[in-house]
């Protein structure tokens, strides 16, 4: 792996987000083709500073505490505050989960979630994971705002999963996508049935600068698909679409979306 020493440690950073039980060193090295001497020398800087720490028992690596930490006081400090009562209420009114995807460059990150299930099944996946284009909710409602080659241009640099990581009702293909698309913009939001999983459905609408109507990001409505019916997508849809308003209005006054 070449790049710079900054590159290099952020990498390892990366990759131990992908495993909460840890990983050996010798692993970290060849997942990123780094020397494994450099990669100890990495590691244990990595430690010295506080971000990764190292199991006594079975020598794996873990990400520490500190990373967390960070991430909460910058959104405590940049407007997660002010659109997070907006988040509760939309997720108290459907009693499902609610996510805020922020668009930077190519991709849309899930920044910000609001969880109303108060009982039975519960849909909450992990956070700061960028949205899935192809197969989400979020990511049709994100690509129906751009041009059909824009939106297949960036599914194409983000790449499709495995067709057995997804949902039987995702698109085929290219063409499948398009009319997903096409229906979106139609409606002016996206909804998805056991498309990115199976037993989960979503819907979701763009976020658009209140000034020039850029979209600054997505928010979606997401549950088990025993509730969330493709009927009862469409009885939601207006109370996602004035919550997507009010963020709109929200959002010069947090940094979340500048």
């Amino acid at each position: 792996m070449a790049g710079s020493q900054i590159e290099r440690a952020f990498s390892l950073l990366e990759s131990l987000t992908s495993d909460p039980r840890g990983l050996p060193m010798q692993t970290l090295a060849e997942q990123l083709d780094i020397p494994k001497s450099a990669t100890h020398r990495m590691l244990g800087e990595l430690v010295r500073l506080g971000y990764v720490r190292q199991n006594p028992e079975n020598s794996r690596y873990h990400l520490s505490t500190k990373l967390v930490a960070l991430g909460f006081q910058y959104l405590a400090c940049s407007g997660a505050d002010i659109v997070q009562p907006i988040l509760d209420r939309l997720a108290q009114e459907t009693g499902e989960l609610v996510r805020l995807g922020v668009i930077d460059g190519e991709r849309q990150t899930w920044i910000a979630k609001a969880q109303g299930a108060r009982s039975g099944l519960r849909y909450d996946p992990e956070m700061g994971r960028d949205a899935p284009l192809f197969y989400t909710a979020s990511g049709h409602a994100w690509l129906a705002s751009l041009s059909d080659s824009q939106a297949l241009a960036l599914v194409e640099a983000q790449g499709i999963a495995k067709r057995e990581d997804f949902g039987p009702n995702a698109p085929a293909d290219n063409a499948a996508l398009l009319e997903r698309l096409r229906l979106a913009r139609e409606r002016g939001y996206a909804w998805v049935n056991e498309s990115s999983a199976i037993g989960t459905s979503a819907l979701a609408a763009v976020v658009r600068h209140p000034q020039d109507g850029h979209v600054l990001g997505v928010l979606s409505v997401a549950g088990p698909t025993a509730r969330l019916s493709e009927a009862k997508l469409h009885d939601w849809a207006p109370v996602l679409l004035a919550a997507a308003v009010e963020l709109s209005q929200a959002c010069p006054a947090s940094e979340l979306f500048n």
